[in-house]
């Protein structure tokens, strides 16, 4: 099956694309497209693989499903349009950015500005119907994502993955932590954030260890 995402990705994930589940996968999705509403926009559903080429990813962060209310998602994790209010995750992921990098909370929520620096925003599922959190988890994205989580493991070295919570942090199996650096904690929701997201340091540990390998840290902060 051919898949509009960026070229360096097509090999790395050619067994994905041809697999019986995939196709499954994308029917499912184009008749959701149909008849609900979906998130994100079609052409932003590989939107963090687009930014993000396979030779260039230096951080992973997981989030679990795009953002389910209209305007906010789109195919970048945690992140939103310019313009767009700041979800309450985003906010004290900013608030963490700032007090251990340094800087300021922007008031602009759209990451891009970091995959273009080599950090791959990658929702665990990615799509989603309007209102309906997880609504499209179980029928195939999952496997497909922890596929690319696979890809970057074996066919990479000295990558950084932030898992926050416990569903990403289960991500971490898929992981040899003799190649990469894992970093896990608390997810930054206002609900669990308290509970030791704030304070992990996870940016300025992830820039320490790309420094560590010969690589340019990420500015986190514009």
């Amino acid at each position: 099956m051919k898949v509009r995402i960026d070229q360096s990705w097509q090999e790395p994930l050619r067994a994905q694309f041809e697999a019986p589940y995939f196709e499954t996968l994308t029917s499912f999705v184009r008749q959701r497209y149909g008849v609900a509403q979906v998130f994100p926009r079609p052409a932003n559903i590989f939107a963090a693989f687009d930014s993000c080429p396979f030779d260039k990813v230096k951080v992973v962060i997981l989030g679990q499903d795009p953002y389910h209310e209209p305007g906010q998602a789109h195919g970048l994790s945690f992140s939103v349009p310019e313009g767009t209010s700041l979800p309450p995750s985003l906010v004290n992921i900013f608030k963490e950015m700032a007090a251990d990098t340094g800087g300021t909370v922007p008031a602009s929520g759209d990451l891009s500005y970091l995959a273009k620096q080599g950090v791959l925003l990658l929702n665990a599922t990615l799509t989603v119907e309007a209102h309906k959190a997880g609504s499209h988890q179980g029928h195939g994205w999952e496997v497909f994502t922890d596929a690319v989580i696979e890809a970057l493991n074996h066919g990479r070295e000295h990558v950084v993955f932030l898992l926050w919570g416990a569903y990403a942090i289960r991500k971490g199996a898929l992981i040899d932590r003799t190649k990469h650096l894992v970093l896990t904690s608390p997810h930054p929701s206002p609900l669990s954030a308290y509970r030791g997201f704030f304070g992990n340091h996870h940016f300025s540990k992830a820039n320490e260890y790309l420094h560590e390998h010969g690589l340019t840290p990420i500015q986190w902060l514009r």
